[in-house]
């Protein structure tokens, strides 16, 4: 099978150049989530200065019930910032100790921000709802332009 995310990308992104942040306490799932999508580039971690002309993939681990909080906390700075559009991926869904959406999302603090972004269950390791995650994102590139 061919690379089906990397043909999603171009397919829901085109040519345009991008910067999509993705970020997430460890353990979250990052890596497995940008393995899945196989986008043939070095990933790299950098310090962060700012967010213009930048799309984000916060990622969560709906399994740690421990450290949300934390999460939620790092989530709020980032969306601080008003250029930025964010996919909330509530990863790990497949767990059976995972928590629901609705439960992280409100532990997140979501529905007090009255904001634009999109909030989507995810399993990295079988590409559940990642799609529904970057269909998101693709669409609030579209609205920009």
């Amino acid at each position: 099978m061919k690379n089906i995310f990397a043909n999603l990308f171009r397919g829901l992104f085109g040519k345009k150049e991008m910067c999509i942040l993705v970020v997430g306490l460890d353990t979250a799932g990052k890596t497995t989530i940008l393995y899945k999508l196989k986008l043939g580039e070095i990933m790299t971690t950098i310090l962060i200065t700012g967010f213009k002309n930048t799309q984000g993939l916060f990622v969560v681990d709906s399994n740690d019930q421990e450290r949300v909080y934390e999460a939620r906390e790092k989530l709020m700075w980032m969306l601080a910032e008003d250029e930025l559009r964010a996919a909330v991926l509530l990863n790990k869904q497949d767990l059976p100790n995972a928590m629901h959406a609705a439960e992280i999302t409100d532990k997140l603090g979501l529905p007090l921000l009255h904001r634009n972004q999109s909030i989507q269950a995810t399993c990295a390791t079988s590409g559940d709802g990642l799609y529904e995650g970057l269909d998101w994102l693709s669409n609030q590139l579209r609205n920009q332009s």
